[in-house]
């Protein structure tokens, strides 16, 4: 790939680890104005101010414009088939939201072929690469048996290979399935923990391997009332340890169930929702390195009590902005609409926003190369069309993405 010099920029966003280890903040250097940005294939080679920008094979200029980070986008669950949309008319009629409601998208997604959904996962994708989403993280968990669950890492498998997703995570806890639950509870549900934590996590390890050829990274569970206790989370965390996969935790969604707690102490990379939480919880996450990921979007789709975002960048905590796009609670993949709502909502600055949804999330995936435009980092572009971020949140809902360039190319 030709090397590339992009100019015109009114605001370039460069994140630069570096620049936190030297205790600058966003506002007092992390921002450069009237910028330049040379790529060099898939990496950054150079930021600096455009009067020092060095010759490139390749220039364009950006008419100043504003560059971040493309989004890191660490919690989804792009690999499904079905329509839950009577669901949500319901719930914004009055219904309160339960776990449950998963079982509909299980048994559209057992009944699709990979064919079907592996393009419906494609169009996902792009949809949230058009959005300047460029590092993107998908789940399985709806399909809940050993044979669907592999049927999903082997779609996002193959997805990975072919660039457009960057992490997979297995989640064949997600909830108990309709053909265990209908049993007495407790032994139905002990009994699908025994399979997701033998024969289903090797059957998903396996499939990864032939579709992406390299191994599964994570391992999540739903530590909530309705889905997995957390005696039970912990059996299937420690099974995924044991098996050399890093820990993710849905937690503290509809109530203090135990999830932070329990991420914290096994040392998970995330615990992702945390809607609510005790001031011991709080602690426990400003204290760790396990990364608390709030999901806007879902929060407003539930009617949930916004997950504080606020309370936990005060007292310490790595916080991480993501889509949670997913067909019952989130059919959404635009981080532009969760960094607004953060803003706007749940009363972030726009910098703890941004960095919330780039770095945050990068931080929740254990990845130093995104997340940043740093020298050496992916070439993970996000052009805004207008020269302020600020607009972001002053101009809710405006298309504001110009330009996406992934891996030092430009896809939008």
């Amino acid at each position: 790939m030709p090397s590339t010099l992009l100019t015109g920029i009114s605001e370039l966003w460069t994140l630069d680890p570096a620049l936190d280890e030297a205790g600058i903040a966003a506002a007092d250097g992390q921002v450069l104005r009237d910028a330049a940005v040379v790529l060099d294939g898939e990496r950054v080679a150079w930021t600096g101010p455009a009067e020092q920008a060095p010759d490139a094979d390749e220039r364009e200029d950006l008419g100043g414009r504003a560059v971040l980070p493309g989004w890191v986008d660490s919690h989804s669950h792009l690999v499904f088939d079905g329509d839950r949309s009577a669901e949500f008319e319901a719930r914004m009629a009055g219904e309160s939201y339960a776990a449950g409601g998963i079982q509909v998208t299980t048994d559209a997604t057992r009944a699709a072929g990979a064919e079907r959904l592996e393009a419906l996962v494609r169009e996902r994708v792009a949809a949230a690469v058009a959005g300047g989403t460029t590092c993107l993280e998908t789940k399985t968990g709806y399909g809940l048996t050993v044979e669907d669950e592999a049927a999903s890492a082997r779609v996002a498998g193959a997805l990975v290979r072919a660039g457009m997703l960057d992490e997979v995570t297995f989640l064949g806890a997600h909830l108990v399935p309709a053909e265990f639950d209908g049993r007495d509870r407790r032994p139905g549900a002990e009994e699908y923990v025994a399979l997701v934590t033998g024969p289903m996590l090797d059957a998903v390890r396996e499939a990864m391997r032939e579709s992406a050829g390299h191994e599964l990274r994570w391992i999540d569970v739903f530590c909530e009332e309705g889905a997995f206790t957390p005696e039970q989370s912990e059996r299937v965390l420690r099974a995924g340890r044991d098996a050399g996969l890093g820990l993710r935790v849905h937690g503290n969604q509809l109530g203090e169930s135990g999830g932070v707690a329990l991420a914290v102490a096994l040392g998970a990379a995330s615990v992702d929702h945390v809607n609510h939480l005790s001031a011991e919880d709080v602690e426990r996450l400003a204290a760790a390195d396990t990364v608390a990921t709030v999901l806007p979007a879902c929060d407003l789709s539930t009617r949930a009590p916004l997950a504080p975002a606020r309370e936990l960048v005060d007292a310490g905590a790595t916080v991480a902005i993501a889509s949670n796009c997913n067909p019952g609670t989130s059919y959404t993949s635009s981080m532009s609409f969760c960094v607004t709502t953060a803003v706007l909502q749940m009363r972030l600055s726009l910098a703890e926003a941004i960095r919330a949804a780039t770095r945050g999330g990068a931080r929740a995936l254990r990845r130093d190369d995104v997340g940043h435009l740093a020298v050496g980092a992916r070439a993970d572009l996000h052009v805004l069309d207008t020269p302020h971020a600020i607009d972001l949140a002053y101009r809710p809902g405006m298309p504001l993405t110009h330009q996406v360039w992934r891996r030092g190319a430009r896809t939008a």
